[in-house]
């Protein structure tokens, strides 16, 4: 048989489910102050981490500088080095251009036979500079030397040539003929020199060869 319920049983549970209210009340206050926690501990790790980034992004970006630095004085370095040695290349390879100069150009029928190096001046505050000169009274071989010739060298080669007799006004009754001299050669500058019809030599270990054609026909200026 069901037992009745009373109203003093009424109170009872009514105390009972406010008092589980309040409890469930306290768990709440508690979750939530430890979520409140929880929140603060992560804005502070965020905070130690963007100031942990920050430092980090100073530290790479000094790294950085640093590194750029040193690679900007190594490359500066490796050319001061590539200067001297190129310089040098070209000094001995002007003493070998010029030992030949007379024979090779003997041979396709041109008698040059007065050699000038390192051909200097200045005109209306212009300077040039041409490498080598042979010539015979009448006939002028102008010797452009390069290390690596390369296709812009021959163009201002070239505009050079067709300033020359402004330049120095004592060549104004010869034909000029231009020559290019290379140990190596880059970007098919070797045939750019060709089809602008300038004699082409070329230096080896221990002597130098004029490679036109022997039928080839110069461009004069």
């Amino acid at each position: 048989m069901q037992k009745e319920i009373t109203l003093s049983d009424l109170k009872q549970m009514m105390a009972d489910l406010v008092m589980s209210q309040k409890e469930n009340a306290r768990q709440f206050q508690e979750t939530k102050e430890m979520f409140k926690e929880t929140d603060l501990k992560f804005k502070e790790t965020d905070l130690k981490f963007e100031k942990s980034s920050e430092k980090l992004d100073k530290m790479f970006e000094k790294s950085r500088k640093e590194l750029d630095k040193r690679f900007a004085e190594t490359a500066k370095n490796i050319n001061k080095v590539m200067g001297k040695f190129d310089s040098q290349w070209g000094k001995l390879m002007e003493s070998l251009v010029e030992g030949d100069l007379v024979k090779l150009f003997k041979e396709r029928g041109i008698e040059v036979h007065d050699t000038s190096t390192r051909i200097d001046g200045n005109y209306k505050g212009q300077n040039y500079e041409f490498d080598i000169i042979a010539h015979n009274g009448n006939e002028v071989i102008v010797v452009e030397i390069k290390t690596t010739l390369k296709v812009k060298d021959v163009k201002r080669f070239v505009d050079k040539l067709t300033k020359i007799k402004t330049w120095m006004p004592r060549l104004k009754g010869n034909r000029i003929y231009g020559t290019i001299a290379y140990l190596k050669a880059d970007e098919q500058s070797k045939d750019y020199a060709l089809n602008q019809k300038l004699f082409v030599i070329r230096a080896t270990g221990d002597s130098a060869s004029i490679v036109n054609d022997m039928d080839f026909e110069p461009r004069y200026f």
